[in-house]
Formats: C-alpha cells, structure tokens, sequence
C-alpha cells in the first residue's frame, strides 16, 4: 500500500481542517477539502527530530541554532541551485506574517502596493489592513492558461507610483509555475520603475511540472527581493509556525527585520525544520508522485462527470482551481449547494482578493478515497443544475442524494 493512502487520524480535537469545519462552514457531516495542509504523516525523520525533543523533557526559551538556517541555505542550493548564505535568512512564524511585514518595512501609509488575483487572500489583507492602496493586476487567462498582464501592470506602476509588489510563485489558486521569461519580463518593470518584490514562494518545493525559479535569482533582483519559504506545505508542517525570509540585501534584510520585531522559537518546530530540511526529501519525492496522480485522477473525473467546469490543472501545488461560471450560480448559491447538498467543504472563489467568482478551489492532498468521495458529491449536486442555473429534472433526487 502506498504510504500516502494510510489510514490517519484526522479528526483531531484541534484539527481546524477536519474537527472546526462544520462549524466555520456551517453544515453536517461536511468532508473537508478546503485550508491547505496535508492529509498525510509528516515525513519520518521530522517526526523521530521532535520525539527526541520531547524526550529531552525542557521546554526553554529556545534560540535559532546556526544549524538551522545551514539546513535552510543547503536545501535552496539543492533544490533551486540558488546559493544563498545561512546570515541571509530570517525566522518567522508564518508567511502571512512576513507579507505584513514587508508592506510595514518597504512602504508607506496610503503608498500603493500591487497583487495579482485571483490570489491567496491575505496578500489583499496584508495590503488594506496596513493603511496601503490595493492596486490590483488581474491575472488574464490565455489558451486555457492564466498568465501575466504586462501590459496592464505597467499602466498601473506609472499611474500609482506603486512601491511594492507582493509576488505568488508559485501562485495560489492558479497553480502557475512562471517561466523564466515570464519572470524577466516581470523583473524588467519591477527595476524600471523601482518596484521592491515581496514572493511568497511557500509552493516553491510542490512543483508537478516545469521549473520553479526563485526571482530573486534573476539579475538584479536579489538588490529589491525579499522571499519568503516554509516547510509547512512541503512536508504538512503548517501547525509548527515555521517561515524563512531570504533577504541578500543587507538594507532589505535589516528592515524586514525591525519590522517583523521579536520572535520566539518554539523548540519543536526548530526540531521539525531542520531534520525536514536536511532528511526530507525522500519523502518529498514519494508525496510528489501521489500528488501528480491525484491531480490526473480529479481532472479526467471532473472532465467526464462535469463536462462543463473549467479545470486548470495545476503545474504547482496541491491547490485545482475550477471554473463553474457555465452552471449559472452565484459565489452564494454555489456556496450553499456545495455546504447543504454535496456537503463538501472547499475555498469558494471570494476568498481571493478579486476575479474568483463562480470558481472553486480544492484540496487534493488527501488519501485517493476521500478525495474521490468529494468528487462524486460534487458531481452529483451540479448534476441537478444546467449550464445556464437551471435545475434538471432529477433536481430533487439528486439533492437528496
């Protein structure tokens, strides 16, 4: 049996994805497939590092072991060929945290900040809750693809004077992995008209096809980058509150970190880094090759039983983001037929700043039965309702089903 169709607990008293979400969704018997962590084991080494943590039997104010951020630095050298100095690195609890952050340390209030939506949601709220404009660049899709408005992203940096942009590569909900000349194109507006790039590449390890490059790796960039990692979604590590900025540039580093203020360490989390940085990537490996599977598996199902969704297959990530505009239903409607009739739990399009009306996005990261599961009650309540919102005349049995 592979290992990432065992059979865990997952109801856990504390388990915000699976015990918290009938109540945030408010519904009944709900399967969860929404907040993005894993349902699998963490991988064995992570595990073996915090056992023996615990063990030790002290739970002490904790310092950042030098051999943390080796750990970090040795593993974007490996992964990603992008030699970056441990002294390079800063520590914080989460990628959200450093999105704030950056806007805090390299703007002002009412400077302008750009983000590209459809996009994770807290790159909006780390923009608006800070007293910053929100310059939106909406993604454009092209042959079944979302990519890029260069066009309409320089309009926006010569009319707004915008100062920062926050950067999702790879990106959430899209799934895009950004080619090399999508990346230089992007850098050559950022210099030209002096932009300082916030990447949340926290996706940057769950690549199912092509090439992740760090932008801070392309000429120029590493002086206005600042990028932000994590093992969190690469080896389901999310409740440990672990992130790393990569700052080369000693100005950018030192102001990232006044802003981010102080932090402390958990012992554990420490732990679980580094043996996940150093050990991990045999595991990383396998997960990948089950998650490329279920990517084929909901997209040929999807395809056969909802002919008339949009599924972009993602090239990153474990995140499918589907379009189903063809049904007719509103964010609210969809919503309330997902919750009360397939009793699913997904991220409904609304939560991603802008441009995500009438889309889905799914977890699949879950054991192939769960996950097919959810497809079938998907499948079968947006079977009851036409393209165009009319209800078919099995509406009623298949709601009930």
């Amino acid at each position: 049996m592979n290992r990432f169709d065992k059979k865990v607990e997952l109801r856990l008293p504390d388990s915000l994805k699976w015990s918290g979400v009938n109540r945030l969704f408010k519904g009944e018997d709900l399967l969860p497939l929404w907040v993005a962590d894993m349902d699998f084991e963490a991988p064995a080494p992570v595990l073996e590092a915090i056992r023996r943590r615990v063990d030790a039997g002290l739970f002490t104010y904790t310092e950042l072991p030098p051999s943390l951020f080796e750990a970090v630095a040795g593993w974007l050298d490996r992964r990603f060929n992008w030699p970056v100095a441990p002294s390079d690195l800063l520590f914080a609890s989460g990628v959200v945290t450093l999105l704030k952050a950056s806007v805090l340390a390299f703007t002002q209030p009412g400077d302008s900040v750009v983000v590209q939506p459809p996009v994770y949601g807290p790159f909006g709220d780390a923009v608006t809750g800070q007293g910053r404009e929100l310059v939106l660049n909406p993604l454009k899709i092209e042959q079944g693809k979302y990519k890029m408005d260069f066009d309409d992203l320089e309009a926006k940096l010569r009319l707004t004077g915008a100062k920062l942009l926050l950067l999702c590569s790879p990106h959430n909900p899209a799934g895009r992995v950004w080619e090399e000349a999508e990346l230089n194109r992007l850098a050559a507006l950022c210099q030209a008209y002096g932009v300082t790039v916030a990447s949340d590449e926290i996706h940057s390890d769950l690549i199912l096809s092509g090439q992740h490059i760090p932008i801070a790796s392309l000429p120029g960039m590493a002086e206005r980058t600042v990028t932000f990692i994590a093992p969190s979604k690469t080896f389901n590590l999310a409740g440990l509150h672990t992130s790393f900025a990569v700052a080369t540039d000693e100005t950018l580093r030192i102001g990232l970190d006044q802003a981010l203020g102080y932090r402390s360490p958990n012992p554990l989390s420490i732990a679980g880094a580094e043996a996940a940085y150093r050990e991990g990537e045999e595991w990383l490996e396998a997960c990948l090759a089950y998650l490329r599977g279920n990517v084929s598996f909901a997209a040929d199902y999807l395809a056969e039983l909802l002919p008339d969704a949009v599924v972009y297959v993602p090239e990153a990530t474990y995140l499918l983001w589907v379009d189903l505009r063809a049904y007719g239903l509103s964010q609210e409607e969809l919503g309330r037929l997902l919750v009360q009739e397939a009793r699913v739990a997904v991220s409904g399009g609304g939560a991603f700043v802008s441009e995500g009306e009438g889309r889905i996005r799914i977890n699949l990261a879950t054991r192939r039965e769960n996950l097919e599961e959810g497809l079938s009650r998907i499948a079968r309540a947006l079977g009851s309702v036409q393209p165009g919102g009319e209800a078919g005349i099995d509406g009623a049995e298949a709601g009930e089903a």
